[in-house]
């Protein structure tokens, strides 16, 4: 149903009269989103999840799905919304999106031997701290490069310029050409560690790195936004990649690299958790968020008002990870 001629008011009294029982907002505050709509109580329970990782600061929205990873239940004084927990992550992956074949390295203009360090964060993401770190990684280990998803022609150049500014060759960082997401999962192969950034992490792109069988090396943020990529590791089993502040974060980065039996234990611990773990069972996923809402439901039809709760892990069930 396409409401976007009609007002917020007139959108909100249509899906009042389709008697929906909870609506959940993807938007937030992004592009094209439209909360307004709840502001009119489009229904009984209003939830927010999954676009906007933060809180909405609205009094109409009721919860907030999330995990204990990325919002503990202390930080409920900075939202507006009641803290739901669903178990392990509250990350919804596809698992049935296809891997390509990979490219080789030549073709991906990357070095070969030499160790390959991976971002493909949006650039917005990079700040200069962040940047000290990666360059100094690069410093101490030579032969290897940075492989960041290629942005604008300008930010590519004040890439180049900030690292020949920090003693490193331009040419150690390479640039990866947008291309088809089948071939964007596989070329993950190429590389031997994802960097994630803080403070705001990876979010798809953590999942895709893992989905496509990549470690991804994290800092736990402060907020929402840069706790994501440790609510995954944690969920596919791999806690000891989730570091608490920048100097461990470099310190690991380094021993990952130093001690490729050790890095490649955590390849293999990945390959073998994508198919046992929480992060991609979908059906798992399924049934705890749907608990999720039923408990939300149950809860207004006593005339309850909106409380947190934690939904309980179900027993393992069989996974359909592709």
């Amino acid at each position: 149903m396409d409401v976007r001629p009609l007002s917020d008011r007139s959108a909100a009294e249509l899906l009042r009269k389709l008697e929906l029982d909870i609506i959940v907002d993807l938007n937030g505050h992004t592009q094209g989103a439209r909360p307004e709509i709840l502001r009119h109580r489009a229904a009984p329970v209003q939830v927010s999840y999954m676009g906007y990782p933060g809180t909405m600061g609205a009094d109409f929205i009721d919860y907030i799905i999330a995990d204990k990873t990325v919002v503990p239940f202390d930080q409920q004084p900075f939202f507006s919304e009641k803290i739901v927990h669903l178990p392990d992550t509250y990350w919804a992956c596809d698992t049935k999106r296809t891997i390509g074949e990979s490219p080789s390295r030549h073709q991906a203009l990357l070095p070969d031997p030499g160790f390959v360090f991976c971002c493909f964060n949006n650039n917005r993401k990079i700040t200069p701290a962040m940047f000290d770190v990666w360059m100094r990684l690069l410093r101490a280990v030579p032969d290897s490069v940075l492989w960041l998803k290629k942005p604008n022609d300008a930010a590519m150049a004040n890439l180049q310029r900030e690292a020949a500014a920090r003693e490193v060759n331009p040419s150690r960082l390479v640039f990866a050409e947008d291309v088809p997401s089948d071939v964007h999962l596989a070329r993950h192969a190429l590389a031997d560690l994802f960097l994630d950034t803080v403070p705001y992490n990876a979010h798809a792109t953590a999942s895709d790195a893992l989905w496509a069988g990549l470690p991804v090396m994290t800092c736990l943020g402060q907020t929402f936004a840069g706790r994501v990529a440790a609510s995954q590791l944690n969920a596919v089993g791999l806690p000891e990649l989730v570091t608490t502040n920048m100097e461990e974060y470099e310190a690991l980065a380094l021993r990952l690299v130093r001690d490729p039996a050790l890095l490649a234990s955590y390849r293999n611990r990945l390959a073998q958790n994508r198919r046992s773990t929480d992060l991609f069972n979908t059906d798992l996923f399924r049934r705890h968020i749907e608990a999720a809402y039923i408990q939300m439901w149950s809860i207004a039809e006593r005339g309850e008002i909106a409380r947190n709760f934690s939904i309980r892990r179900e027993p393992e069930g069989e996974t359909d990870s592709g």
